[in-house]
């Protein structure tokens, strides 16, 4: 897969750099996506009280000396043609693969950085029992890859808050979704985070399809 591939140049599973604001709390684990989806929680949602300012981002960054925000250190991370930096982390030209809809991109500007699970879905799925120190580490999240993704601004919206029940990639490519489902079942292990019924058995149909396919993940403390 070309996403799993330029991912690769940086890394070679979700784990990276440690954000001293999410510490691990287990060395990383591999195992195959049946397994990860059947160590999800079920939990029934809510979303009360949910405010998307519950979630500080974007923070300074796992380098606060840069000048960048987490938003522009993900986009700089994840170019496949680096970007110049300017002045206050302007960023100029760089191309980068949008791998939900799988297209190239040559704008900054038309990139959204997606959280995976989306702040809306964390929120439900157990974030609003967390501090508000947990809620901006998790939405700034630098410690696992696959936390934040950098998407045309298009597909992310068309995203929006919801599950996998409800959205997947626009690439029709199996072997994208099966990675989609992959980093989605790493996010929720990550955190901690639950999955609902309609969740956990749209989960389980996308497993029929994705046999070969594995999940690593670091949970947090």
């Amino acid at each position: 897969m070309i996403k799993t591939a330029l991912r690769g140049l940086s890394a070679a599973a979700l784990v990276v750099l440690p954000i001293a604001a999410a510490p691990s709390a287990h060395a990383a684990e591999t195992v195959d996506l049946a397994t990860a989806v059947d160590r999800l929680p079920l939990g029934t949602e809510s979303r009360v009280g949910y405010q998307r300012t519950s979630f500080k981002h974007w923070n300074a960054g796992i380098n606060p000396t840069d000048g960048c925000n987490t938003r522009a250190e993900v986009l700089i991370a994840e170019a496949v043609d680096a970007p110049e930096v300017g002045a206050s982390c302007r960023l100029t030209g760089g191309r980068w693969w949008s791998y939900y809809d799988a297209i190239w991109v040559t704008a900054a500007s038309g990139l959204d950085v997606d959280h995976m699970v989306p702040l809306a879905e964390a929120w439900d799925s157990g974030a609003s029992a967390w501090t508000p120190q947990r809620r901006e580490a998790y939405a700034n999240d630098q410690g696992a890859e696959t936390s934040l993704v950098a998407v045309t601004a298009r597909s992310n919206r068309s995203k929006s808050d919801q599950d996998p029940a409800e959205w997947l990639p626009p690439d029709p490519d199996d072997a994208v979704r099966c990675q989609y489902t992959a980093e989605w079942v790493g996010t929720k292990l990550r955190w901690g985070l639950a999955a609902d019924d309609a969740e956990l058995a749209a989960l389980r149909d996308l497993v029929l399809g994705c046999p070969l396919e594995s999940v690593t993940y670091e949970p947090t403390a």
